[in-house]
């Protein structure tokens, strides 16, 4: 059944208002209410509030399983370069990774699938928040998701540049990396910049720190082990000559293997306490755990691939690709339920900005397939029986 030009139109504006109105984590009020109001006009029952600003449309359908398909909301806190007629109106925010339109799709496919229903069992629209650094997946688990809106899978996809428009990408082991941020002290003792010997330099302390944390994925992992260790922040320092009291250092870990995520940390722990030392310096680090792996679960990567492989061709869908090292908060609720992430293409006829980039836009083209995607799959996960057909 071709989905219904109006609809389509319908959702292309609906991403181009959210794209003009961006809203940061846990601060997507106006998103929010937008999405409930439409999800009630569509006939859902609606509950919100979860982590804050989370909003759950759930529509049954008659007998049958239970799943949910997951959208993200926020924006990112960017000053659009765009100059479309839809750029952002809210300075320094920007939709820049394209929840608008995950959020779009996501809409028009329950007002689709509400009018059709040609389906068994229930289908919960999930409208995330702050998927940004935020973990508003983990928060919505904590706060009781899977417990309120029991379901058998959960399913989220991604607009991905660099994958043409038509094309699927899933694996059924990891897509994305896990993610942590660690903060690392070094205290020394200050001094004149002349007279070095009267102190300890944590500044050198800190550059002996930093090359030796890249031969942790060089020289102490595998060449099979995935792992990506940056230190993107050094601030000590006041005047140009006097060697500082402490730095502070501040960085990511992302790795594809729990064994690999806990190895990593526990040798940059023992890098912070044994490397200062012979140079009168303490090392201290604080962590900040932030998404697991993104792991599939096969059964439902199995699902998306059958799916996309009678939507889109066989030959345009990518099983087993390199995951990418970037994190993904949808990680959390696969911690807590079978379920599935995949990447849509999302390059047309000129290639798209890459996400987070402060002149990408949503690619509108990609709606259609999207919603078709998740109408696909819908009916194929929850079938009517052969009576009822």
């Amino acid at each position: 059944m071709r989905l219904p030009a109006a609809l389509i139109e319908e959702a292309v504006q609906w991403r181009r208002q959210l794209h003009a109105w961006p809203e940061l984590g846990y601060e997507e009020q106006d998103t929010a209410r937008f999405v409930a109001e439409q999800l009630r006009s569509f006939g859902l029952q609606v509950a919100t509030g979860l982590a804050g600003t989370g909003v759950i449309g759930t529509l049954e359908s008659g007998p049958g399983p239970a799943i949910g398909l997951r959208a993200d909301m926020d924006a990112l806190p960017i000053t659009e370069l765009g100059r479309s007629p839809w750029q952002s109106q809210r300075p320094g925010v920007m939709h820049a990774c394209g929840h608008d339109g995950h959020t779009a799709m996501l809409l028009a496919s329950a007002k689709w699938l509400a009018q059709t229903r040609r389906f068994s069992g229930t289908v919960h629209f999930i409208f995330q928040p702050a998927e940004e650094n935020l973990g508003g997946a983990r928060r919505m688990v904590e706060e009781g998701l899977f417990q309120r809106f029991p379901m058998d899978a959960v399913y989220a996809l991604h607009n991905w540049p660099g994958l043409p428009l038509g094309e699927l990408a899933i694996n059924d082991g990891a897509m994305m990396a896990s993610l942590d941020s660690f903060e690392i002290t070094l205290s020394g003792k200050s001094c004149h910049a002349a007279m070095p010997e009267s102190g300890a330099d944590p500044i050198v302390a800190a550059a002996q720190l930093i090359m030796a944390l890249q031969t942790i994925p060089a020289r102490r992992l595998s060449p099979l082990a995935s792992s990506v260790v940056s230190v993107t922040q050094i601030q000590g320092g006041e005047a140009i000559n006097v060697i500082p009291e402490t730095v502070t250092l501040r960085g990511t870990v992302r790795c594809l293997q729990s064994e690999v995520r806990e190895k990593v940390r526990g040798l940059i722990d023992a890098f912070v306490a044994a490397l200062p030392q012979p140079l009168g310096v303490s090392g201290a680090i604080s962590w900040y755990p932030g998404y697991p792996v993104t792991h599939n679960h096969a059964n439902a990567a199995a699902l998306v691939r059958q799916v996309a492989n009678a939507q889109f061709g066989a030959e345009r869908v990518h099983w087993q690709v390199n995951p990418s090292m970037a994190s993904e908060d949808f990680a959390c609720m696969l911690e807590a339920c079978p379920g599935a992430y995949f990447w849509l293409g999302a390059d047309g006829a000129e290639p798209s900005r890459p996400l987070h980039n402060a002149s990408y836009d949503f690619n509108d083209a990609l709606i259609e397939q999207g919603v078709a995607f998740w109408q696909r799959l819908v009916e194929t996960h929850l079938p009517l029986s052969v009576n009822a057909r």
